[in-house]
């Protein structure tokens, strides 16, 4: 026990000190790896040095450092910060409004945001006491890195986890595209199924197709893994090669626009930064083959939202699943909704019980350690 800034009150005559000490509010205590007071009006000196554990456990009030959560996140992330923090939630199922996020963080140790939530320099000159953001997920964009690394903000993600949930996903979008799975669905319920037919709703094969791999990181790697299982030629576009992982699955690196020509499935999993924002945009598209599929899991703004409605308007490319968008979320009244030929579902790459758990879980260990001034288990930035 460590005991920091004993000081005698002005009532108190100096020789009367040490023997008698007002501690209130004065005396502060590490107790493990949480912060206590004692808050007794006096305490004989003696007590200090070998206080009874009942009376030492009387005399402590958990001073729980505040960490705010801009949404309700799993149990799995709750029972790991609850013993130790003074957790407070924002409890509707939307994006927490700006205004009231920068009153929410003032005073707070740590701090978990969604994708959704703008972590900015006007945020984050609010929080003056922030040690810690812990980002729900892989990415991080939406948080101003430069500025926290100047205010000694330790930021952390969720890497890895991730990466099988969203690879399914993916995939899930590219068959269910490919083999015409929604329209078919919404044939039966329009009470339109009458008997089988040889051409009823005739879709692509995969075996033997080509898919084009934007961005050949964990999510690219694993998406390839399942296109190889369903007998499919792989190629990927990336900053840097990966020997390795193309002698194990077989793929092939080729150039950006060599792939956008080549591929007859396009899936783009790189990260959204200046160089990949509206990647895929009119010129791309260009150069697409007509029968072409896209599906992003990614980040919306990979993708010019406006050369995509011209793109499946006019056909020329077949058709895009979509799990991010921009903006996000769309607009009910969104061109990209009235498409017959576009499927958007609401971000939910990750949304399976395992994964969002481990989302959490590591979420609020980031949120442990940087209140605590260690390094982060998953750090973004470092912080020396």
């Amino acid at each position: 026990m460590i005991l920091s800034r004993i000081i005698p009150p002005k009532s108190v005559k100096k020789d009367l000190f040490p023997k008698i000490i007002d501690v209130r509010k004065e005396a502060r205590v590490f107790f493990g790896e949480i912060l206590f007071s004692i808050t007794s009006d006096t305490i004989e000196q003696e007590h200090f040095s070998s206080p009874t554990p009942k009376k030492r456990n009387e005399r402590m009030i958990e001073m729980k450092p505040k960490v705010y959560i801009t949404r309700r996140i799993q149990s799995e992330g709750l029972n790991v910060l609850e013993p130790f923090c003074d957790i407070e939630l924002w409890e509707e199922d939307r994006p927490i409004p700006k205004t009231i996020l920068l009153e929410k963080v003032k005073g707070i140790r740590g701090l978990i945001s969604m994708l959704s939530d703008p972590i900015d320099e006007e945020v984050i000159a609010n929080a003056k006491a922030l040690k810690v953001v812990a980002n729900f997920g892989v990415g991080y964009d939406n948080i101003d890195i430069a500025c926290c690394t100047r205010d000694k903000i330790r930021v952390g993600n969720t890497p890895g986890v991730l990466t099988d949930a969203t690879a399914d996903l993916a995939f899930a979008l590219l068959l269910t595209l490919a083999r015409r799975i929604e329209e078919g669905a919404q044939y039966v319920k329009e009470g339109r199924w009458l008997s089988y037919s040889p051409t009823l709703l005739i879709g692509k094969d995969l075996s033997e197709k080509t898919v084009g791999i934007i961005g050949f990181g964990r999510i690219g790697q694993a998406v390839a893994k399942r296109a190889k299982g369903f007998g499919m030629r792989v190629i990927y576009a990336n900053p840097s090669r990966k020997p390795e992982i193309e002698d194990q699955i077989g793929a092939q690196c080729v150039f950006f626009n060599e792939l956008l020509e080549d591929a007859d499935f396009i899936s783009l999993h790189c990260p959204l930064t200046p160089k990949t924002e509206r990647l895929i945009g009119e010129k791309s598209f260009e150069r697409m083959k007509k029968e072409a599929i896209l599906v992003n899991t990614a980040r919306g703004k990979v993708i010019d939202t406006e050369a995509l409605i011209r793109a499946l308007r006019t056909k020329r490319i077949a058709a895009a699943g979509l799990d991010v968008t921009d903006p996000e979320p769309l607009p009910q009244d969104h061109p990209l909704l009235k498409l017959d030929n576009c499927l958007v579902i609401p971000h939910i790459g990750s949304a399976t019980t395992r994964t969002r758990g481990r989302v959490a879980e590591m979420s609020a260990k980031n949120i442990l350690a940087g209140i605590n001034g260690e390094a982060l288990p998953y750090p973004v930035n470092m912080i020396g």
